[in-house]
Formats: structure tokens, sequence, C-alpha cells
């Protein structure tokens, strides 16, 4: 097998390997520790206008905590908050969650690179040149456009009034918007217990 056919299956394996989610920055409270284990509740909230999109996200996003965590849709509806926003905080508060924690898109950065083509690898003669190279046909390169999906998220604590963990993600090329919020969810957690804010 040539080195082209075998740089192009290499590429493509890493094309189906899917996409995935970095963190770009994030910062912390360094005073503030979350123990799962005493959490009450908190509420997972996908700042999305698509109501079925925002389902989904929130879903899987308290389906990764489950009895802890609640869906915004069920707690404070599918409108957009009111102006006087307090009236809600006062209300998680005497309901008895402990913060809430929300995402939400903050851009989309489009960027367009070549994808070289395959030729016909040379084979020290004519004759193995054309028997080789007889059945292919030369792939011309092309260019696509990538998408990097900035995503925010953020931890606010009801108790304390004041965020305490924050950070911004990036995804390339994600398959929809809900594997997009899946992915960042998946890697914000990760992040989370790996500097030990959560345990």
């Amino acid at each position: 097998m040539t080195r082209n056919v075998l740089l192009s299956l290499f590429m493509m394996a890493l094309a189906a390997c899917g996409t995935s989610t970095h963190i770009v920055n994030s910062w912390r409270d360094p005073e503030v520790v979350v123990d799962t284990a005493n959490i009450h509740q908190f509420v997972v909230a996908a700042l999305l206008k698509n109501q079925a999109v925002r389902r989904q996200v929130e879903d899987d996003m308290a389906a990764r905590f489950p009895g802890k965590a609640v869906q915004s849709y069920k707690e404070l509806g599918e409108d957009e908050l009111k102006e006087n926003d307090d009236v809600y905080n006062q209300k998680l508060k005497s309901d008895g969650y402990d913060g809430i924690v929300m995402m939400r898109l903050v851009n989309v950065d489009k960027s367009t690179r070549y994808v070289p083509g395959a030729y016909p690898a040379y084979y020290g003669s004519w004759r193995g040149y054309w028997r080789y190279s007889w059945g292919g046909f030369y792939d011309p390169g092309y260019y696509t456009t990538d998408k990097a999906f900035n995503v925010e998220v953020t931890v606010f604590s009801l108790k304390r009034d004041k965020l305490i963990w924050t950070a911004t993600t990036t995804t390339v090329n994600p398959a929809g918007r809900a594997e997009l919020f899946t992915d960042v969810s998946k890697a914000v957690v990760d992040k989370m217990k790996k500097e030990g804010f959560l345990k």
C-alpha cells in the first residue's frame, strides 16, 4: 500500500473519530470546592431559543447528576425571564436550590482550509508506475469550511450569590447543536473534577 494511500486512510480515520471539545480558558473561585454528596439540588439551563434543543441539552446535563440537577424548563418555564429577576432568585433559594449552571453559545468562528488530493505514487520505473496507477484516478484537492462553536459555561452559587466557576469551550464541526452541548457538558465536568473544584 502506498504512502499516499496510507496518509489518506489516516486522515479519514481522524475525521471518523468525531469532534472534540477543548476548554479554551477557565476560572474558579479558589475558596470553593463542591462536594456532590452535599449538594441538595441545582438548576441546569441551556440558554437557547430552540426549545427542542434546549430540552435535549438540559435533559443531558441533568442526567449527569441524577437526583441533583433539575432542568430550567421544568423549574423556571420556557419563557424568557422577566425583568424582576430577583423574584426567580428568591424562588430558587426558597425551594432549596444550591446553585445554577448555565450554558450559552457565544459565537461561531468560520475558517477555510485546503484538503490536498491524492496523487499516484512513484514506483521507480515507468512500468511499475503504469501498473499500479492504471486503475487509480487522481483525487483533486478541495477547500472546506470548518466551524468552531464557542460555548460559555457559568456556575453561580445561590447561597453565596456569586459566580464560582466559568469556562469558555470550543468545538470544531460538531454533528449538531445537541451533540455540541453534550460534548461541552462532558468536557466541563471532566475539567471541574481534574482541577479539584468538583468531587
